[in-house]
């Protein structure tokens, strides 16, 4: 048994796990209006790179406004449509995107929910790492929030901030005197890849 389990883990990926709003797209508060997406500059490039060197990418993202009744489901998928097809456009793709649509004060009742997939909740990496076979142990995640790298640590994840979005802000004003603390900042998700991407060409070095 305990053999094949520790063939199993020998199986597990690590992946890239990146927010959405402030990581990705532009903050822009509720993306009510599709008009209102928009990638931040080098993201394609950035997750194409990663893509390159076969490390699953996959975005976990709450959108507590579906919740809110500030948008409707449908908008929701129209934007993420947009964001796979301005990211194919850059040649790059995600292998997975999971979405918390919860609030414990959701106006509609599906979604008035303490749910356990709410970040700084670690249930959307976990569902993710059943789902696609991830070592989460081994994985980043990178977000603007410290909500982010709280979730990543409740995992044993290597969490990264970048200073787009409401990072800037946060490294200020909330980062100082948590315990939790970035293994990294990052001016954007390009120089967070570029981090990842030198630590796991140690990391593989160092195995060899």
């Amino acid at each position: 048994m305990a053999g094949r389990q520790e063939e199993r883990q020998r199986r597990l990926r690590p992946a890239i796990f990146l927010d959405r709003d402030g990581t990705i797209n532009e903050q822009m508060g509720y993306i009510n209006h599709l008009s209102r997406f928009h990638l931040l500059p080098g993201v394609g490039e950035a997750i194409r790179r990663l893509n390159e060197h076969d490390l699953p990418v996959v975005v976990v993202t709450n959108q507590s406004g579906l919740a809110r009744g500030y948008f409707p489901e449908s908008l929701l998928d129209a934007v993420h449509a947009e964001m796979h097809r301005l990211l194919a456009l850059a040649g790059a793709r995600l292998d997975g995107l999971y979405v918390c649509p919860h609030h414990p004060e959701a106006k509609d009742e599906r979604y008035r929910l303490n749910c356990s997939c709410r970040k700084p909740k670690a249930g959307l990496l976990e569902q993710a790492a059943r789902e696609l076979g991830l070592d989460l142990a081994r994985s980043y995640m990178v977000g603007d929030r410290w909500s982010d790298l709280r979730c990543g640590a409740a995992v044993g994840a290597t969490s990264l901030l970048v200073l787009t979005g409401y990072g800037r802000g946060d490294l200020c004003y909330i980062g100082p005197g948590q315990a939790i603390q970035p293994a990294h900042v990052a001016e954007d998700l390009a120089a967070a890849v570029q981090w990842i991407l030198e630590r796991e060409r140690r990391r593989t070095a160092q195995t060899m």
